[in-house]
């Protein structure tokens, strides 16, 4: 800011006296030296390169509306057409009451009138408009945002509300933009390449949001804000906003949340909530650009919430309850029951079966999915000491790891803890781990990988064929079996039974020497085609949807009966 550094390291702040009067450069020199550096111009002209050449150190201008070559107006106007010039206040000399009026229009700050009024009064004047200027300036300089210029998110919503307040009866749009996977970009093309593109996007923003009755901001790394006045056109603004760096070889997707009208009875903060809300309904939904607010997501953030905030008690009562889904060997002329899936239910005492499509990704995201995933172990290895105990029978069961686990330097120990507490060995229990956990840190998941195996753990990928892996990849990792996703069975089912992926994954396994388990498996006709193929193992509704653990019990007494 213009002269503040050289005022607080002992230097004086800088004044131009620009008036083509001898005896007025003199005196006014002779009033403010000893709290000033003075530099004095005769024309206008001269005014005007010194402006130019001391323009980061000058703290203010006083100028005479009356000079040769270039009148003080028309050095106002230059200077206001100035980026670099415009901050700097000036203050008029002028006997002139009517260019007073319209030197302050020109952006002069102040004015003192001719002849001068008392010293005293001059150097208040001149306090008071640097004090304001400087002001000015550190507001400035907090209030946009350093990388793309746009306003800060604390700025952005007091600039909002004082819009409201002023002008209450125009129809508002609340946007939330977001880039797609920017995380993904910044990996790939470098912070440096991420900064661009966020700088791009702030510039066709602009040019998208011209009216001066808009306001941008920017929230976050990739969170862009704007708020506007009501419009339908926001597909064609996706689209525009989206096509801001078309040189990089990956595309870039922008997804906007709207809350079309506000109600202003809302608190802004809240407003802009429901636009985020409506832009993360589209997350990797790569065919939808823009998504409006409706109440219905207001409705299930409050139910996430809920579930969130009753966590704790319902895994002090006991509310999850583990079910098993048999897995069964089709290898043979018989299915045999082989091993069984530990899978979460939540019994929830007023709002019944809660689906674990509810509340899994709602506990990955908070956190709390080690503590529920620790208690359905603990359940678990409970169950198959029990059986083995009561029954004289058990079969492994697999239960899931999340990746997040996957970083704990203590889940060795802690599973085999788990199985040695319930009298049960390492090989009792089967790890899942899902075909995504390997892809990031992957050196680091696969030496947590070997650990577990070298403890006796059975490891499964799970979830293969989602889309995350190499064959390259998937030859260098340390399995026991191989487990293939739901929906890229149901997919090729789908497609007039075009089964060859699975056949060629299956021809892959083989060659690992590792089984393959289909999961999700529904009708006899996949049951008969999967077995066909070489798939080992058949885990789906086809033999029995998940179940509590006394319903499972006849799975194991049926091959107990049948080993007998």
């Amino acid at each position: 800011m213009n002269g503040y550094n050289d005022y607080f390291s002992g230097g004086k702040r800088h004044v131009l006296v620009a008036d083509d009067e001898f005896i007025n450069r003199e005196l006014l020199e002779n009033i403010l030296e000893d709290e000033y550096d003075i530099l004095k111009a005769e024309d206008g002209e001269m005014a005007y390169e010194m402006i130019k050449q001391n323009r980061n150190t000058l703290s203010l201008i006083l100028l005479d509306l009356m000079m040769p070559k270039l009148s003080g107006l028309e050095l106002l106007a230059c200077l206001k057409g100035d980026s670099e010039l415009k901050g700097i206040p000036v203050i008029v000399l002028t006997s002139d009451q009517q260019s007073e009026v319209e030197s302050l229009k020109k952006g002069a700050a102040d004015f003192i009138p001719k002849p001068y009024p008392q010293s005293d009064v001059i150097k208040a004047r001149i306090s008071k408009a640097i004090e304001l200027a400087e002001d000015r300036q550190i507001i400035s300089a907090t209030e946009r945002d350093e990388l793309t210029g746009l306003y800060t998110s604390e700025y952005f919503f007091r600039y909002c509300e004082l819009f409201d307040k002023f002008y209450s009866t125009i129809d508002m749009d609340a946007l939330c933009f977001d880039v797609d996977h920017f995380h993904v970009l910044n990996e790939r093309f470098g912070i440096a390449v991420g900064d661009e593109i966020l700088k791009s996007i702030a510039e066709r923003l602009r040019t998208i949001f011209t009216d001066s009755d808009c306001i941008l901001g920017r929230k976050t790394a990739d969170t862009f804000l704007v708020y506007c006045p009501h419009r339908e056109d926001y597909e064609e603004v996706a689209v525009r906003a989206s096509q801001v760096c078309e040189e990089l070889p990956a595309a870039i997707k922008i997804r906007i949340g709207v809350y079309a009208s506000c109600d202003k009875k809302l608190v802004i903060h809240s407003r802009f909530d429901r636009a985020k809300l409506a832009a993360d309904k589209i997350r990797n939904n790569y065919s939808a650009f823009v998504s409006f607010f409706q109440e219905a997501l207001i409705e299930k953030e409050l139910f996430a919430e809920k579930l969130v905030a009753e966590f704790p008690k319902a895994l002090s009562e006991k509310q999850f309850q583990v079910y098993f889904q048999p897995k069964f060997d089709v290898r043979g002329g018989k299915p045999v029951l082989a091993s069984a899936e530990a899978l979460v239910r939540w019994v929830h005492p007023t709002l019944g079966m809660i689906s674990p499509g509810a509340f899994i990704p709602l506990f990955e995201e908070d956190g709390l999915i080690a503590r529920l995933d620790e208690y359905v172990w603990r359940g678990t290895a409970e169950k198959i000491a029990d059986w083995k105990t009561r029954l004289g029978i058990s079969v492994p069961v697999s239960v899931n790891l999340s990746r997040a686990e996957m970083y704990d330097p203590k889940l060795v120990e802690l599973v085999e803890c788990i199985a040695i507490d319930n009298g049960i060995t390492t090989k009792d229990l089967y790890l899942e781990i899902t075909e995504s956990a390997y892809v990031r840190d992957a050196d680091q998941i696969v030496e947590r990988v070997k650990d577990l195996r070298t403890h006796g753990f059975f490891i499964e990928m799970d979830d293969f064929g989602s889309g995350y892996s190499s064959l390259n990849m998937i030859a260098e990792l340390p399995i026991d079996a191989l487990k293939l996703d739901m929906k890229f069975i149901r997919t090729a089912f789908e497609k007039q039974n075009d089964t060859r992926m699975i056949s060629i994954v299956i021809d892959i396994a083989d060659y690992l020497g590792v089984p393959v388990i289909a999961e999700g498996v529904e009708t006899k006709e996949q049951y008969l085609e999967l077995k066909k193929l070489g798939c080992a193992i058949i885990q789906g509704y086809y033999f029995s949807k998940p179940v509590p653990a006394e319903e499972f019990e006849k799975f194991l007494l049926e091959k107990k009966v049948s080993e007998g």
